[in-house]
């Protein structure tokens, strides 16, 4: 944990709305994961922010997040899920005989059809 995070994480009240770094502190998530799980729809941006503008998230509502074990447990398995596809894909490629990607690892793709087909979610959704 880094200076700024433990400070963070200390205040005595907390700001009304967060920054996507602060959200995943505030979470337990690392800031990478966000967009994430904005893409799978389990996390919302207070707003309409632009695509390339900065998001903010409401603390109330992160508060709820952070409490519910369900919703935790399926952000967690959303994090798996868009790893090993991505992963997988990764070495398909390599298979394939193409050399390895170019700087492109640190951009996010969303998961695959295959692979929100099979996503927590949509697993959830389908079981009720």
């Amino acid at each position: 944990m880094n200076s700024q995070q433990e400070q963070f994480l200390n205040l005595k009240t907390l700001p009304a709305r967060l920054k996507v770094e602060e959200a995943a502190w505030y979470l337990g998530f690392s800031p990478h994961e966000v967009p994430i799980l904005m893409a799978e729809g389990l996390l919302k941006p207070l707003g309409r922010p632009p695509a390339t503008g900065t998001k903010y998230f409401s603390i109330v509502a992160l508060e709820e997040l952070r409490k519910d074990a369900k919703w935790l447990a399926r952000a967690s398995d959303c994090i798996v899920v868009y790893w090993h596809v991505r992963n997988e894909r990764k070495t398909a490629h390599r298979e394939q005989g193409h050399d390895a990607p170019n700087g492109n690892e640190t951009s996010f793709t969303p998961p695959t059809a295959q692979a929100r087909a099979r996503s927590p979610r949509r697993l959830a959704n389908a079981a009720e």
